[in-house]
């Protein structure tokens, strides 16, 4: 794809985000569209928000569970970018009609104390490189509408990134297995799922792993003191006004998110 049309693109995504308004899936429009082209896009996307003021403040990985990896017919995640305006604070409620078609997943996000550059990064390079781990709650949104999605729309959509909020409890990973730690998720005090750290690539500590390689390939690190989002362990729960959930991680703590 040349760059006029992944300029065209990149900012067609933005403008979508902000006017809330959903657009035609791009995989409708560019049969050949490749999820090189896709990176790209995402690239203009993000270029477009820092251009306004916002800064780089971590990474996400997405479609890391099996189901949705079939779902999107592909084997192996994706990546997004965290800016400064999707950061909340627990306690800071979230108004449900600043997106589009919000949905919330729990995961665990780990905070670095050290850069991480693949490739050849070790799920031991993760542990000696994070200062804490913090329960989780990302609310992703789609610029593409009624979300239907495949691998190269929802990456070129900075992987369908919405907003996030930070939980107060914050350990070390090396004080728990990360693994077998079970997540317990409600919404409006009814258990929507139980899962472990299993679920996501064997571990969050692998997905993170996976992620700085990943990364790495492209020339692209992850650097001391960003927030790096591991990945879902809970299925996609849409929300509206006057939702609230929560989630609890074994071993780890909980936090909550509400809507207004």
């Amino acid at each position: 794809m040349d760059q006029s049309k992944i300029n065209h693109y990149g900012d067609e995504l933005y403008t979508a985000l902000k006017t809330l308004t959903a657009v035609a899936p791009l995989t409708d429009r560019e049969s050949d569209i490749t999820i090189e082209d896709a990176y790209n896009i995402q690239l203009r996307m993000i270029q477009r928000q820092i251009d306004d003021g916002h800064t780089v403040v971590g990474k996400k990985i997405g479609v890391t569970s099996k189901v949705v990896m079939d779902m999107l017919k592909v084997n192996q995640p994706d990546f997004g970018q965290l800016l400064s305006n999707m950061v909340y604070n627990e306690g800071e409620p979230i108004v449900a009609s600043s997106m589009i078609a919000p949905k919330a997943e729990a995961e665990v996000a780990f905070i670095l104390k050290n850069d991480l550059m693949g490739p050849g990064v070790t799920a031991a390079d993760v542990l000696r490189a994070t200062d804490c781990v913090v329960p989780c709650f990302e609310i992703v949104d789609s610029r593409i509408k009624d979300w239907k999605i495949k691998i190269q729309d929802t990456v070129a959509d900075n992987a369908s990134c919405g907003v996030l909020v930070l939980g107060g409890v914050r350990k070390s990973p090396r004080q728990l297995d990360l693994a077998l730690a079970g997540m317990v998720l409600a919404k409006n005090g009814d258990i929507i799922s139980t899962s472990t750290g299993a679920a996501v690539q064997g571990s969050p500590v692998n997905a993170i792993a996976w992620l700085a390689n990943t990364l790495g390939r492209l020339g692209i690190g992850l650097k001391a003191g960003e927030i790096i989002l591991s990945g879902s362990q809970s299925p996609l729960v849409p929300v509206v006004a006057g939702d609230s959930l929560t989630c609890n991680v074994g071993g780890l703590g909980g936090t909550s998110v509400r809507f207004i």
